[in-house]
């Protein structure tokens, strides 16, 4: 079955060029599209949507926002943010409004064909590990959610599930961790799914940026208070 993907940006040209890329791959078609975050959102009430490429910076709606909104839905499409070097905070800000990751608008191709399959699979796009550089330079910049800290959520958590967020935080895989702690692979991704679960959170991006909401990371990639 073919990914179904939604182009969101007010460039027809940049669609056009997304549309051409995706069009020849035999696991993809593009089922919609929209010229700012208002369109994308009312299209989606309707269209059958896996994967949304949203650009940031639109007319009539942002990206942040039409995101933010898109994934208020549980059974919500994945997105993907679209961003330039120079608008990094606001790809920062999709992702704490349930973004599954971002992508520069000149990534080649064969790495947005990547990231798209990955977002559609479940996984994150960013690494961890960048992420958490980047929040370190960005978080002061991005705008609140207006939300109370969560920092009560990770109260659901065992010493153990902490113990394992805390070190997906700091952009170690799997593999690392299991190896920190002493334990196989196998259990340590048992362990990151619960985390997800209890804490309502999609992929291990938002586990970072939820992280640094509660303080159990601090910017610099060490541990808060306990």
């Amino acid at each position: 079955m073919s990914i179904r993907v939604m182009l969101v940006d007010d460039q027809m040209l940049l669609r056009t060029g997304f549309r051409m890329v995706l069009a020849a791959q035999p696991d993809m078609e593009v089922v919609a599209e929209a010229g700012n975050g208002e369109e994308a959102v009312e299209v989606l009430r309707t269209a059958e949507v896996d994967v949304v490429l949203m650009d940031v910076r639109m007319p009539k709606l942002d990206g942040v926002e039409a995101t933010r909104r898109i994934c208020a839905d549980p059974d919500a499409p994945k997105v993907l943010i679209l961003t330039t070097f120079d608008l990094d905070e606001y790809a920062f800000s999709g992702l704490k409004a349930g973004a599954s990751g971002f992508m520069l608008k000149d990534v080649p191709p064969a790495e947005l064909l990547g990231a798209i399959r990955s977002v559609h699979s479940g996984d994150a796009v960013v690494a961890p590990s960048t992420t958490r550089r980047l929040l370190d330079r960005f978080s002061p910049m991005l705008p609140s959610t207006g939300k109370e800290p969560r920092q009560k959520e990770l109260e659901r958590l065992t010493e153990r599930e902490r113990e394992v967020m805390l070190l997906v935080a700091q952009g170690l895989s799997n593999g690392e961790i299991a190896a920190r702690l002493v334990l196989s692979e196998a259990t340590v991704k048992t362990h990151v799914g619960r985390i997800l679960t209890k804490l309502g959170l999609r992929d291990r991006v938002q586990v970072v940026v939820l992280a640094y909401e509660t303080g159990l990371v601090r910017a610099g990639g060490g541990a808060g208070q306990p």
